[in-house]
């Protein structure tokens, strides 16, 4: 079943987060018209390909054509040939935009299908999905609505106020015009009678508005403390929790309205204070309110507007190294990286151009790392007010690079307890400009940034982020790994099957987090509140291995993202299963039936263990030296279940692999995975690899059953079962990995 009918399948709470996804950045007709073929192209790597990304995005249109020709449906066609005239002048220029756009959605489905096969969400994820934030969301633009018309009214009342003191002045000055021997008559007492009450609505007006604006600032003021900067707090984090692979990030163009519209309030107002001085100049009078309370009014909407274009200057995109889209906030010295930063208030203008400067770990304070960098390229470029946007403005670095700073006599000084992975540096933004006499300094930094300077650093790198982000909302706690605070078994395992989503497309099941936590935990695994420290998850040894729980743990989702992908997202990896659960669930099983689980003392191996009866009841497990990546890269991981053999003296060789565990026929589970293409040289005779286990003698004691590598060919097969002699009768049966 495709990724898309098992979306369409899902209930109503799960597809309100699908329809999320879909804009008029990729629309979710496209989505529906091109499923099967969307699904079956690779956008993660065009996103950072642009020539793969330009032959897609052709291909893309070219499969709108054909779809569009086969609808019959008038208004559908309509539609689908404006979708393809906007992707057309959205993304010609630049389709690796397009690219990532459709790999985010892709990738963010299959998060949502694992968490609806999971029997429930993560305390994060719950926490991030509640129906509490939707109508927090609701209340929020009623209330942004509700200030709005308010202010709208507001500029009713001054234009009525500046008609009225208009007839005043007219009236006036009229009176003052007349013969200073008529100002006694009864007509002219009348006059001044009626100018006097004139005067005194006008002041009646005067204070009205000026109370009413009071009021309304007020209410932004309530609004911006209350509301508008916990909605920006909380997207901050949601932020953090997309980085390390949570729910998609979503709610930056609702919170840019939000900010946009108040900001719009903020500065009509300011204009109708500015209108309201201009009409003191040509009317006032004793006790005249204006003068009184327009300087107080006109400095608080100044402190409001100044802090909320202040607070509205974001980073849209955390750093990130194009090579390693899923991994952000780590970065290779010498490689290029990316970021972006987003002005949430559209400006009603700007006297010049607005030039952001990036400085990497300003204010620093001396002694607080063993490593310093600077950028290497250039790090100021000019705000541009992007299409979809709606008219903010925005600008991309995308060709950013560090180099280290070289040291006297070639010392470091300064060297830490914190190892390099630990260590964490910041990336700033800086701008300055000014807006309706008003000047803004602004000033916005990444999150914490890991600085490697060889890949195999990675892993450490990308534990690090996972642990800031997922225990810390702070924006810049640098000194964070002197101390690390410890996480809850609950909350670190819900990242663990984030990070199977997101690099492998599935997530972990209840099974298999429970398995980890044993590996991880031993005895307290069933206690969800149990801490975990930074040191147990990812710098101390497993007991009786080199290596630590983390490394074990990325080791694998690097085997399953490069060799095993396909028979991962069909569920017929066990996957983390302990050798004697493992003995449990096979015993009572038919002969040959088998079960695929990772090695627990190599690093990135997988091996399958079958099941065997003896002619005197004995039952008997062998498991296969685990493969890793060397040798899954010369022979797909289905083709070798299909193709394995055992060697046994007298014994005609065969595939011992029966049943998929519980009782799957191997050929039903694997057939559509296998590869199956013939070979088109000629006139060759084609030939194939075939993996191959001997079984060793009763005097040796091998840890498993072993395959050469890489596997035999034909050939070289039977005359090595020409020359060994193995009696499988008499084998011992080794149980390890």
């Amino acid at each position: 079943m495709s990724q898309w009918k098992q979306i369409q399948q899902l209930e109503i709470r799960l597809l309100e987060h699908v329809d999320y996804l879909y804009d008029d950045n990729f629309p979710m007709d496209i989505r529906q018209g091109l499923a099967s073929w969307i699904e079956s192209q690779d956008w993660d790597t065009a996103a950072t390909d642009e020539s793969m990304a330009a032959v897609l995005f052709s291909n893309l249109l070219t499969q709108l054509d054909r779809v569009r020709s086969d609808e019959q449906n008038f208004l559908q066609r309509h539609n689908m040939k404006i979708i393809q005239q906007q992707l057309q002048v959205k993304y010609t220029t630049n389709p690796a935009v397009m690219a990532k756009v459709i790999s985010t959605c892709l990738r963010e489905e299959r998060r949502i299908l694992s968490s609806a096969c999971m029997q429930e969400q993560g305390p994060l994820e719950k926490s991030l999905q509640s129906s509490v934030a939707f109508e927090r969301q609701k209340n929020m633009d009623n209330r942004v609505g509700i200030i709005r018309g308010s202010v709208q009214l507001m500029d009713q009342a001054v234009k009525y106020i500046e008609d009225m003191q208009d007839d005043f002045d007219f009236r006036y000055k009229t009176l003052q015009s007349r013969d200073s021997t008529d100002r006694n008559s009864d007509m002219m007492k009348q006059e001044v009678t009626r100018l006097q009450e004139m005067l005194n609505r006008l002041d009646f007006k005067r204070k009205e508005i000026l109370s009413k604006m009071d009021v309304v600032v007020k209410e932004i003021d309530d609004l911006m403390t209350s509301q508008l900067s916990p909605e920006l707090q909380d997207w901050k984090r949601r932020q953090q929790i997309a980085a390390i692979g949570g729910p998609l990030l979503t709610g930056l163009e609702q919170l840019q309205g939000w900010f946009t519209l108040t900001a719009q309030s903020l500065f009509q107002i300011k204009r109708q204070l500015d209108k309201l001085g201009e009409l003191v100049v040509k009317v006032t009078y004793e006790c005249d309110p204006i003068p009184l309370q327009k300087p107080q009014l006109e400095e608080r909407v100044k402190y409001l507007l100044y802090h909320l274009i202040k607070s509205s200057f974001v980073v849209e995109k955390q750093p990130c190294m194009p090579t390693h889209p899923q991994k952000p906030l780590i970065i290779k010295t010498g490689v290029q990286f990316t970021t972006k930063v987003r002005l949430l208030v559209k400006l009603p203008e700007v006297d010049y151009q607005l030039k952001v400067k990036t400085t990497f770990d300003k204010d620093l304070p001396p002694g607080r790392v063993s490593r310093q960098f600077f950028i290497l390229t250039n790090n100021t470029k000019v705000m541009d007010i992007e299409d979809y946007s709606n008219g903010c403005l925005s600008v991309e670095f995308r060709h950013l690079q560090l180099k280290e700073k070289k040291y006297i006599n070639g010392t470091k000084g300064n060297e830490g307890l914190l190892s390099v992975t630990e260590e964490l540096h910041s990336l700033s933004f800086e701008a300055c400009f000014t807006v309706q006499g008003l000047t803004i300094d602004l000033e916005t930094c990444s999150l914490p940034l890991v600085v490697i300077s060889n890949v195999s650093q990675l892993p450490g790198g990308w534990a690090s982020v996972m642990w800031y982000n997922l225990l810390t909302d702070e924006p810049r706690n640098l000194a964070f790994f002197g101390n690390p605070p410890r996480a809850t078994w609950s909350q670190l395992s819900e990242v663990l099957s984030w990070q199977f989503s997101t690099f492998a497309g599935q997530g972990l099941n209840k099974d298999q987090l429970s398995m980890l936590g044993e590996k991880l935990l031993g005895q307290h695994a069933s206690c969800s509140d149990y801490q975990v420290s930074w040191s147990k998850f990812s710098k101390e040894n497993i007991p009786g291995k080199p290596f630590s729980f983390w490394m074990w743990l990325d080791s694998i989702l690097e085997l399953i993202k490069k060799h095993l992908l396909p028979v991962w997202n069909e569920n017929y990896i066990m996957g983390f299963v302990s050798k004697e659960t493992e003995r449990t669930l096979l015993k009572d099983r038919e002969p040959g039936t088998f079960l695929l689980r990772f090695s627990e003392s190599h690093l990135g191996g997988i091996t399958f263990t079958w099941v065997e009866h003896k002619d005197n009841g004995e039952v008997k497990f062998n498991s296969v030296e685990p493969y890793t990546k060397s040798r899954l890269s010369a022979l797909p991981f289905a083709d070798i279940i299909r193709d394995y053999k055992v060697i046994s003296d007298g014994v005609v060789p065969e595939n011992p692999l029966k049943f998929l565990y519980p009782d799957i026929p191997k050929d039903e589970a694997f057939g559509r995975l296998y590869n199956c293409q013939p070979s088109k040289v000629h006139p060759y005779i084609p030939s194939h690899l075939i993996p191959i286990s001997v079984h060793p003698d009763a005097s040796s004691t091998p840890l498993s059953c072993r395959s050469p590598e890489p596997p035999m060919t034909p050939g070289e097969f039977n005359m090595l079962n020409e020359h060994l002699c193995f009696d499988l009768d008499t084998m011992s049966s080794p149980y390890s990995d």
